[in-house]
């Protein structure tokens, strides 16, 4: 039986769905069985940032109508043979999703991979809690900017209380990961550093994610940065991987143009 892993965040813009596909890839290169769900029913992009939104025939919600059964409507990646895609649908809404319906359907994935890696939608709506209900894990992304941290404080909230392991008197084991620092910014006291959120969310730190240009012309061609060697984000995110499978990754050290790694002083192993 495989781990659904459940990555949200408490608003748009910070990275999500980036993260989700990045981490997808990278955990498939580590010899795990991954499955990417994209749940943000009518606004997907995570086919485009995979590459694979030219090879959708049936999506998640046609699988849990019964319009199609679950192996017609996932995709293999053809650069990373054990990841596997399944499409949100464009043309519905959140509204269509029922609780029992996610919940077969996740746990018949968790029954054919090592990992199921949820893209939930941004914000607090109910297909926000379709994400998270089946989460045995979650990574919350955020940046490193007060509204966006408030909003994900809000969210570990909500996992503590509406998630199936929280109705079971367990938890759901949560993380941080910090999208789009900027070390400059910090500096000069524009950005929160990460410190600060770390005070703030109370949670255990899984990734350092730098501002990468990078990311932009990745998501555009459809190849995730954590295939290119030489991001800076990308390594970000393999090492974020493997702290995930458990293993003892340094974070990287991040510093301004002027070398300024103390910003981050406590933070590094």
């Amino acid at each position: 039986m495989g781990m659904i892993l459940t990555v949200t965040s408490g608003k748009g813009g910070v990275g999500k769905s980036t993260t989700t596909a990045n981490l997808a890839t990278a955990l498939a290169k580590a010899d795990q069985k991954v499955v990417a769900v994209d749940f943000d029913i009518g606004l997907r992009n995570l086919d485009m940032i995979l590459g694979l939104e030219n090879r959708i025939v049936y999506d998640g919600v046609e699988v849990m109508e019964g319009r199609c059964n679950l192996s017609q409507a996932l995709i293999q990646d053809k650069r990373t043979k054990n990841l596997y895609f399944l499409p949100a649908s464009q043309t519905r809404d959140k509204s269509v999703l029922q609780a029992d319906k996610v919940e077969a359907l996740l746990t018949q994935l968790k029954e054919q991979f090592d990992i199921v890696l949820v893209d939930s939608p941004a914000g607090i709506e109910s297909g926000f809690e379709h994400a998270i209900f089946m989460a045995d894990r979650a990574v919350v992304v955020t940046t490193p900017e007060v509204s966006a941290v408030r909003d994900a404080d809000r969210v570990i909230g909500i996992i503590d209380a509406k998630s199936k392991r929280a109705k079971e008197g367990r938890e759901v084991e949560k993380f941080v990961l910090i999208n789009r620092i900027r070390p400059d910014l910090v500096e000069r006291g524009e950005m929160l550093g990460v410190e600060d959120v770390l005070q703030i969310l109370a949670l255990p730190l899984v990734g350092l994610i730098l501002e990468d240009e990078r990311v932009v012309s990745a998501t555009n061609t459809g190849e995730p940065v954590v295939l290119d060697p030489k991001s800076a984000s990308g390594e970000g995110y393999r090492r974020t991987a493997a702290r995930l499978l458990g293993q003892e990754v340094p974070f990287m050290e991040i510093k301004a143009k002027r070398g300024l790694s103390r910003l981050f002083k406590g933070v590094f192993k």
